[in-house]
C-alpha cells in the first residue's frame, strides 16, 4: 500500500494503482452493481483531459512540459489502455465526481511517471491544480456522455443498415410471394411477403433517422462551464479552444453551447436519443413477435416461415425448435424500454443549477447503444439472413381463404360481399364457387378481381363493370331476397 493525504485525511492505496485516494475512498463506499463504466464512456474522458491541456497549454496556463505529458497520458486513456484502473460503480456520488476524479487521479499519476516521478506523490503534475484545470465534474460529465452516445451511434447505425439490407433482399426474393394479410390476428387481405420485408426495413430506416437528427444537440457541449455554467475559473477562451480540439480528435463538427448554465441542468438531448433507442426497440419487438408468429406450429400454426434452428428447443421434447434468437432479441428491447425509463426519471430530477443523476444516464444510455448494436447483428446474422419463406404454405394458406372478397366489394358492394363470405363460410365452399352459383359475375370478371397478386396492391374501380353487374337480373334479385334495394 502507499499512503496518500487529500482533505479528508490520510488514505491507504494500493501501491501499483494508477488511481488516487478520492477514487480509492470512492471505491470503498460505492458498492452496488459490480458493473463499471462503458470503455467509451472511458475513453470520452480521456478525449476531454487531452483536448483541456491543449487549451490550457496553448492559453500559457500550463507549462508546454507539463501539458505534453497530460496529453499523452490522456491519449492513452482515450485509447482504452487503462479501462482497469477505472475500478468504480456506476452508481455513485451524483454528477460523476468519482468518474472525473478517477481520471484526473489515473493521468496525473501516468504523467508524472513520465516526468520522472513517483505514483501518488503528484508532483510536478496535480490532477485538480492541472488536468482538472478550468473544468468541473458538472461540465465534464455531461460533455462524455454526449460524446459517449456518438461514438457509439456509430456502430449501431451500421448494424441498422446491415439489417435493413437483409430484408430488402428477402423482400426482393418474394416480389410475387402472396401471403394472408392478418388484422387482429384474424384473416384480412393478402399482402405480400415483399411488402412485409420492406416494411420491417422501412421501419429501420427511419430509425436511423430518429437517431441522426439526436446528433445535432449531441454535438453541442458546456465544456468550459465549469460548476454552474457561468465558467468561474476557466479562462474565457477556454471552452472554445478544448471544443475545437474535442472536434479535431473525434472528427464531429462539435460545438460550443450556446448557453452553459443550461447544459449544466438540462439532460434533454440524451433523453431525446433515449427515447429514439426506446422507439428502435419497440420496432423491434413488433419485428420479433412477428418472426415467431409466423414460424409457429410447425405442423399446428402458421408455418409461413421457417427460421435458422441455432439450438435444440427442448430439454424435454425432442426435436423440438423454439425461434430463440427473436425471443433473446426482445428481452433485450425490454431492457432498453427499462433503460429509457430510468433516464427519463434521471432528466427529471434537475435541481437549481445542476443534475446530479449523469452517472445512471451515462450507463444506461450506454448500455442500451451496446445492447441494441448486440440484438441487431444476432437477429441479422443468426435468424433474418438464413430465414426461409415456405412459398408453398402461403399458396396454400391464400387459396383456401376468403382472403380476397374484399376485391369484390367496389363490385358488388359492402353487404352483397358479407352475405356471400357468411355462406361460403357455413357451407365450406369456396367464395369464387358461392359467387359463381348465384350469378353475381362472370367467371372471367371473377378471376380479374380476385387475383392473389394484383388485390396486394392499389387499382383503380372498374365503373363500367360495377354499373353492369348491378344492373343485372341476378344481382337485382339477391339484393332483393337481403331486403335491399339494387
Amino acid at each position: 500500500m502507499r499512503f496518500e493525504r487529500d482533505s479528508l485525511g490520510v488514505k491507504a492505496v494500493p501501491a501499483a494503482a494508477l488511481y488516487g485516494a478520492f477514487t480509492q475512498r470512492a471505491r470503498e463506499t460505492f458498492q452496488a452493481s459490480g458493473l463499471r463504466a462503458h470503455p467509451a464512456f472511458i475513453r470520452a474522458l480521456g478525449l476531454i483531459k487531452r483536448a483541456a491541456a491543449e487549451a490550457n497549454r496553448r492559453l500559457g496556463l500550463l507549462p508546454p512540459r507539463i501539458g505534453r505529458a497530460i496529453e499523452r497520458a490522456a491519449a492513452r486513456v482515450a485509447r482504452n489502455e487503462l479501462d482497469d484502473a477505472f475500478v468504480l460503480d456506476p452508481f455513485q456520488a451524483g454528477a460523476g465526481t468519482p468518474h472525473h476524479m478517477n481520471a484526473n487521479e489515473v493521468i496525473a499519476n501516468l504523467a508524472n511517471e513520465a516526468l520522472g516521478g513517483r505514483r501518488g506523490t503528484y508532483a510536478p503534475v496535480h490532477p485538480n491544480d492541472h488536468v482538472n484545470l478550468g473544468q468541473s465534474s458538472n461540465d465534464v460529465t455531461p460533455t462524455a456522455i454526449r460524446l459517449t452516445a456518438l461514438t457509439l451511434l456509430r456502430p449501431l447505425e451500421r448494424e441498422l443498415r446491415g439489417l435493413e439490407a437483409t430484408w430488402r433482399r428477402h423482400a426482393r426474393r418474394h416480389r410475387s410471394t402472396v401471403k394472408p394479410g392478418r388484422t387482429h390476428l384474424q384473416d384480412a387481405v393478402p399482402i405480400t411477403y415483399d411488402q412485409v420485408f420492406r416494411g420491417y426495413a422501412s421501419a429501420l430506416a427511419r430509425a436511423r433517422r430518429r437517431l441522426d437528427r439526436c446528433r445535432r444537440d449531441l454535438r453541442e457541449l458546456g465544456l468550459g462551464g465549469t460548476a454552474v455554467g457561468t465558467g468561474i475559473t476557466a479562462h474565457p477562451r477556454f471552452g472554445r479552444l478544448a471544443v475545437r480540439a474535442l472536434a479535431r480528435l473525434t472528427g464531429e463538427p462539435l460545438r460550443l453551447a450556446p448557453d452553459r448554465v443550461e447544459t449544466s441542468w438540462s439532460l434533454a438531448p440524451l433523453l431525446e436519443c433515449s427515447g429514439a433507442l426506446h422507439a428502435l426497440a419497440l420496432d423491434l419487438v413488433k419485428c420479433c413477435r412477428d418472426l415467431r408468429l409466423l414460424a409457429s406450429g410447425p405442423q399446428t400454426g402458421l408455418g409461413e416461415i421457417v427460421l435458422p434452428a441455432v439450438e435444440p428447443g427442448s430439454s424435454i421434447m425432442p426435436g423440438k425448435v423454439n425461434p430463440s434468437v427473436p425471443e433473446c432479441v426482445e428481452m433485450i428491447a425490454y431492457q432498453v424500454v427499462g433503460n429509457d425509463a430510468a433516464v427519463s426519471r434521471a432528466a427529471a430530477a434537475g435541481e437549481l443549477e445542476l443534475n446530479v443523476m449523469t452517472p445512471l444516464v451515462a450507463f444506461d444510455l450506454a448500455w442500451s447503444f451496446a445492447l441494441l448494436t448486440a440484438a441487431l447483428r444476432l437477429l441479422r446474422e443468426k435468424c433474418v439472413a438464413g430465414l426461409r419463406v415456405d412459398r408453398e404454405r402461403c399458396r396454400a394458406l391464400v387459396e383456401g381463404s376468403l382472403l380476397s372478397a374484399t376485391a369484390l366489394a367496389p363490385c358488388l358492394g359492402y353487404e352483397v360481399v358479407a352475405e356471400v363470405v357468411k355462406e361460403a363460410l357455413r357451407s365450406g365452399r369456396p367464395l369464387r364457387e358461392v359467387v359463381l352459383g348465384h350469378g353475381l359475375l362472370s367467371p372471367e370478371a371473377l378471376d380479374q378481381l380476385l387475383d392473389p397478386l394484383a388485390v396486394t396492391r392499389p387499382r383503380a374501380t372498374d365503373a363500367r363493370l360495377a354499373r353492369a353487374v348491378r344492373a343485372s337480373p341476378a344481382y337485382r334479385a339477391y339484393r332483393a331476397r337481403l331486403g335491399g334495394s339494387a
